[in-house]
């Protein structure tokens, strides 16, 4: 009795020291997925300019040495929501009241590293020439997400169509619309969906990357266009624990380099716009 009590006191002992190098190993592998390889990184981006942006400056941080693997996203929620994963070290995509708004409602501790670029957003009508032109009681399409749709609301008020109510902030939603002008009638659409839906409607809010990828030129096509100390500057955007780190930083450069200047002033002549 006495051997077989050791036995099972051996047998725990060792079950135990084995359970606690797999926690050991877990630990491990889980810090070594959390740490950012200093010659390679994953990068989310949206299709359209932010993706062709992206392309050049990782070719210009190939070229010092650092691999940047680009994944295109279509919508707006996926790439933070990988990004706060660990599928993606860095995403290069929104402004800072998108994410402000994604953090608060995901819990998330995602941080803003280096400016990137201006997307002015543009109001656009197959129907009509010119926003004064618009009848009484025209529809609006308007981003469905918290904080475009408050960027197109802005867009209104600083051209004069329509009075947000005092301490309207930049979450402001159609409930916020004091006055309006031409009583336009809002309609909430999917932000991506909009170019599609532009008919439909008689004029329309739409975010440049969707309206590029639909061969809308912003300066050409819009009959607005948001003026150019907007807040909604787009970042590059990392989590919080890598804020500093060197690779991210060497990526920020890269972005943020005489090369992609060029290649975005040349590209889309002023319909974006470097930020930094």
């Amino acid at each position: 009795m006495k051997k077989k009590n050791k036995f099972l006191v051996g047998l725990a002992s060792l079950t135990l020291a084995a359970a606690l190098a797999g926690c050991g190993s877990k630990e491990e592998s889980k810090g070594q997925a959390e740490a950012i390889n200093e010659n390679k990184i994953v990068v989310g981006v949206t299709s359209g300019p932010h993706e062709q942006i992206a392309e050049v400056a990782a070719k210009v941080a190939k070229e010092n040495g650092l691999e940047v693997e680009l994944k295109s996203f279509s919508d707006y929620v996926l790439p933070n929501t990988s990004l706060s994963e660990g599928d993606l070290d860095a995403n290069s995509y929104q402004h800072e009241p998108f994410l402000d708004t994604f953090n608060k409602d995901h819990d998330t501790d995602l941080v803003t590293v280096g400016k990137t670029i201006l997307n002015p957003m543009g109001i656009y009508s197959e129907k009509y020439k010119s926003f004064d032109d618009i009848p009484d009681g025209a529809t609006f399409g308007l981003p469905n997400d918290p904080t475009n749709g408050a960027r197109a609301l802005f867009v209104l008020q600083e051209a004069g169509y329509i009075k947000l109510k005092d301490g309207a902030d930049l979450t402001a939603s159609i409930r916020d619309v004091e006055e309006n002008k031409k009583n336009l009638k809002f309609i909430e659409l999917e932000a991506a969906q909009i170019p599609k839906q532009l008919s439909e409607v008689d004029v329309a809010a739409i975010n440049t990357n969707f309206a590029l990828e639909a061969g809308i030129n912003p300066k050409d096509d819009a009959i607005l266009l948001e003026s150019t100390d907007s807040p909604y500057v787009n970042y590059i955007v990392v989590r919080a624990e890598n804020e500093n780190d060197p690779t991210i930083k060497k990526f920020v450069e890269a972005y943020q380099s005489d090369e992609v200047r060029q290649f975005i002033e040349e590209e889309f002549k002023g319909s974006v716009i470097p930020s930094w």
